[in-house]
């Protein structure tokens, strides 16, 4: 069930990613697309914390901790790498399209994961490397390698291809830290809505110097679906705080890895972006993504 969910939070980020994608092409301002999604999330969260008791009471204890400084800092920062994370949706999604922005979620996720898991940084405590996650880590680590084969590199620039790489980093921290805040307060809910609190500070901060420099964006479209993003993440930041205990950092993104892919191919087969890989690559990267997931799992012997 765990890995069930982590799935489905891969499926939930492509489809945010093209929506965040699109609207910010639409605005021309990748930031303030960014702060628009994490905005929205932040006022369906405090709508439920209101309404449901279990989330105000977690909120009064992530409030008392705060205030008797029994919570330290750093873990109410992880959504500082959600707004890194939309941010890099609205610049990159829109452009080379959902399939090649995942496959860098997918490097960074991989590769991070491993490295909290090992050193004891989420909530699960620490979790051995296998042969198995580490030959996972390896596939999914090809998946990228076959990303960025044919032509991709001659007509994509290279930083465009590292933002979501370090986006990748910042969700497999993110999921860490909010996990283990949710241990602290005893609620996932309350986590999430720390991580939306840090986000929509940042991006603040972030859109106000985009438009200082750049101006003001174009006005926002009217088009309902295009701020789905924020609901979007508000379910799968949630799912993933709650799970992250059983699964691992590396279980789950490697799970969201799987989600991630096969939605984003889907989307870009029936809503091609303006760049991106072409058919073959986006298959063989869901094979070798599979592989990642299978090998990865802690298959355990009958007796």
């Amino acid at each position: 069930m765990a890995l069930g969910g982590a799935v489905s939070i891969g499926a939930m980020t492509a489809i945010q990613a093209r929506v965040n994608g699109v609207l910010g092409v639409r605005i021309d301002d990748g930031i303030v697309a960014g702060l628009v999604s994490f905005a929205v999330g932040l006022v369906i969260l405090i709508v439920v914390t209101l309404a449901l008791p279990s989330a105000r009471a977690g909120a009064v204890r992530l409030w008392r901790g705060i205030r008797s400084r029994t919570i330290p800092t750093w873990m109410l920062l992880g959504g500082t790498c959600g707004a890194l994370t939309v941010s890099t949706q609205g610049v990159t999604a829109g452009v080379l399209g959902v399939s090649l922005f995942t496959v860098g979620v997918v490097a960074g996720q991989t590769v991070h994961g491993l490295v909290l898991d090992r050193i004891g940084f989420g909530p699960a405590g620490v979790v051995a490397v296998t042969p198995g996650r580490v030959l996972g880590g390896t596939f999914a680590l090809a998946a990228v390698a076959i990303s960025l084969s044919g032509d991709v590199l001659q007509t994509t620039p290279l930083w465009l291809l590292l933002l979501p790489f370090a986006a990748g980093v910042g969700i497999a921290w993110q999921s860490a830290t909010n996990g283990r805040l949710a241990q602290r307060v005893q609620s996932p809910m309350t986590a999430t809505l720390m991580s939306f609190i840090a986000g929509t500070t940042v991006l603040l901060v972030a859109a106000s110097i985009s438009v200082g420099l750049r101006g003001m964006p174009e006005a926002l479209p009217a088009e309902p679906w295009l701020y789905l993003g924020g609901l979007l993440g508000f379910v799968y930041i949630l799912l993933g705080a709650a799970i992250v205990a059983q699964t691992g950092v590396l279980l789950l993104g490697l799970g969201s890895v799987l989600g991630q892919l096969t939605t984003s191919v889907v989307i870009d087969l029936f809503w091609p972006a303006a760049s991106g890989p072409a058919l073959w690559q986006l298959l063989a990267m869901i094979v070798v993504a599979v592989a990642s997931v299978v090998v990865a799992l802690p298959w355990r012997r009958r007796r």
